[in-house]
């Protein structure tokens, strides 16, 4: 595994995706596995769960913003779950799966390129 990070603007702000160890954490601690969190995640099997979407996207964009904090000296504050609520609902819910999607594959993909 490796720390993949994914950039976007929103309001002319760039924020960062991040997928690392912390985050799995985070997810494990809430859903159990991150299989579990991910099939809540991406539509295949029915409705995107909000709640696990919102917490998973929060997480990532949130350990983006305490690594710039850490990196840079800054205080940027870190996202609410109701702030990236509103971020995912002007962005899309099928672009906000697909971008989570992409840092988690790329994070988990070994040398080579394939899945590990």
């Amino acid at each position: 595994m490796k720390e993949i990070s994914k950039s976007f603007n929103y309001n002319g702000k760039e924020l960062k995706l991040i997928f690392n160890l912390n985050v799995m954490e985070a997810i494990q601690d809430a859903y159990g596995t991150i299989d579990k969190w991910s099939e809540l995640t991406d539509g295949d099997h029915g409705e995107v769960n909000i709640k696990a979407l919102i917490f998973g996207f929060k997480e990532m964009l949130n350990e983006g913003i305490e690594i710039e904090n850490e990196e840079h000296g800054t205080s940027e504050p870190l996202f609410t779950a109701k702030q990236v609520g509103r971020i995912i609902s002007n962005i899309g819910v099928a672009e906000t799966t697909a971008s989570m999607q992409g840092v988690v594959i790329d994070s988990v993909k070994d040398e080579s390129g394939k899945n590990a």
